[in-house]
């Protein structure tokens, strides 16, 4: 094992921040009637006189159900409550004790959020212009939490090389071009740049991850220059997506992929389709195996536990579907017995290996390109890796816009270290190792970004396994703080903080003889942009005539 160097460390406690509204839980005894649906108007309806004048008596205070999928009984019958009062959510379960058994007040920084006005039906403040839209991935990412601090900047470009894209359109009017022309490819490039930079809070469609961010759009394929991926870097693209893939390695690709890192842009691509009955793992694709490229694979989003959502297929045999955290869109039970623990179908998972770098959501998300091109709103229903890389290229346009000077190491760290570790659910773990770090929380990653450049913060790396991978943080911040967090196998962690270093309950720096620790303090550090890397690397242009034909990362747009 090599040694831990701990340079200085030292203690520092943890603040609370407040907020002007007071979140509260607030839940119904289990005999009461639900509510009325809209709860978010004003003055608001409940349905009971006597309630609604206690509602109203506080303006602008919201009841709106909080779990608008789970079957679980308790959590059914749980409302959250938005008020300028702190005391309101006691007061009515005390005012109204046949209606209310129970309250419990939410953190402050859980009001750190922001909900664009185009945000669709889970919206708890209830003032979308989307009503009739699905975006619950949204949620399940916790994006109204990175938007508190930003929803992105014009200046910050993702680049598209997924088809073409009307730069004319209302949600990429005046913030899109497109540097190459592209095959419509089905609408496929509509629905990648609306997942990543979608105008959001402009009353229609949808909001993208990175709303406020620019869009650079070309065309895809060139398996084995990439050269119109070298070409948006060198238009000042940050973050370059590609939602499409080949099974075959090209050194020459590789070579442009690196040019491009040395440009200083990053990569995100689609892990691929191929489900595990057919890889077991063990097929890659490209350019999302390559050195210096972000994968991304699909999980679920949607359903809290198994039970929440069963279907009966045309055998009449029990499923369930889109559930949370888990990496197979469907899961069985072993002789249709619905007490049984159920089990991930290979063939219902997307592209798994161990190039794999992170998930995101994959059924269920908005089919933009039918809404923009059949005026149809519809959804994905299978694990598209396409849908899910725009929403990590469009999470780290976020970071970007709040420290442009974040290296693709920092970007990928932050991006590991705050994603949703999912090793101990029971369906996942034959497909450990295989599906990256975890499952993507956009909120956590900008939130981590910036408490780090933040010397008024507290930045925490909490919650996570790692037995690989390299990891490098920067921070400002007032303290940084190691809770439930593990190092080990050939994991490096190098930490340079600029004021302190706290190493709280649940930590275990134990890499072995490939791994290492160096946390160290620096009362010099900034965050001065990475130099770029020595030498800019040759890349030969070989015949186009004979690269293979190309496949999205998707089975729909």
């Amino acid at each position: 094992m090599r040694p831990i160097v701990l340079l200085l460390f030292c203690f520092w406690s943890v603040l609370g921040f407040g907020q002007d509204a007071s979140w509260s839980y607030i839940r119904l005894k289990p005999e009461v009637p639900m509510l009325l649906d809209k709860l978010a108007e004003e003055p608001a309806r409940t349905g009971n006189t006597a309630l609604d004048f206690k509602l109203n008596a506080v303006p602008n205070s919201i009841l709106r159900k909080a779990f608008l999928y789970s079957k679980n009984p308790v959590l059914s019958r749980t409302y959250l409550l938005i008020s300028a009062s702190e005391t309101l959510a006691a007061d009515l379960v005390e005012a109204f004790p046949e209606i209310f058994e129970f309250y419990e007040n939410l953190r402050p920084e859980d009001a750190k959020v922001f909900y664009p006005n185009d945000y669709g039906s889970t919206n708890p403040l209830g003032t979308t212009t989307t009503e009739g839209f699905t975006l619950d991935y949204l949620d399940y990412l916790d994006a109204p939490k990175a938007w508190y601090y930003t929803t992105g900047s014009r200046d910050i470009i993702i680049g598209i090389s997924d088809g073409s894209l009307d730069t004319t359109r209302v949600d990429f009017k005046g913030k899109s071009k497109q540097l190459r022309n592209s095959s419509l490819s089905k609408g496929h490039g509509y629905s990648i740049s609306a997942n990543a930079a979608a105008q959001g809070n402009n009353g229609y469609g949808i909001p993208g991850i990175c709303y406020d961010c620019s869009i650079y759009g070309t065309s895809y394929g060139h398996f084995k220059t990439l050269e119109q991926l070298v070409e948006l870097s060198y238009a000042g693209a940050h973050v370059i997506n590609c939602s499409w893939g080949s099974p075959i390695y090209y050194e020459t690709a590789q070579q442009a992929i690196y040019e491009i890192y040395n440009n200083g842009s990053i990569v995100v691509a689609a892990a691929h389709n191929k489900d595990w009955k057919v890889t077991k793992g063990q097929k890659p694709y490209y350019p999302a195996s390559y050195d210096k490229v972000i994968s991304v694979s699909a999980v679920m989003h949607r359903y809290d536990d198994p039970a929440d959502n069963v279907l009966i297929d045309v055998k009449g045999n029990y499923y369930s579907a889109n559930i949370k955290n888990i990496v197979g869109r469907t899961m069985g039970y072993p002789n249709n017995d619905l007490t049984a623990q159920p089990f991930v179908w290979p063939v219902s998972t997307a592209n798994l290996n161990k190039e794999v770098d992170i998930l995101a959501p994959s059924v269920g998300l908005f089919s933009y390109s039918k809404f923009i091109l059949n005026d149809t709103i519809s959804y994905s229903i299978s694990e598209t890796t396409s849908g899910a890389t725009p929403l990590v290229s469009g999470t780290i346009g976020l970071m970007l816009s709040l420290n442009l000077c974040l290296s693709f190491e920092e970007v990928e760290s932050i991006l590991k270290a705050t994603s949703t570790n999912i090793d101990d659910l029971e369906p996942n773990k034959r497909f450990k190792g295989y599906y990256g770090s975890g499952a993507l929380n956009t909120g956590r990653a900008v939130t981590l970004t910036h408490h780090l450049m933040n010397p008024q913060e507290v930045a925490e790396l909490v919650n996570q396994r790692f037995d690989r991978w390299d990891f490098e943080f920067r921070s400002l911040a007032k303290n940084t703080v190691l809770r439930n967090q593990v190092f080990t196998g050939t994991a490096t962690l190098d930490l340079k903080a600029k004021q302190g270093i706290e190493l709280q309950d649940g930590v275990l720096l134990a890499p072995d003889v490939g791994g290492s620790i160096l946390l160290e303090m620096d009362p010099e550090l900034d965050f001065s942009c990475p130099e770029k890397l020595p030498e800019n690397r040759e890349i030969i242009m070989p015949d186009k005539a004979k690269e293979p034909k190309r496949s999205f990362g998707n089975r729909g747009n």
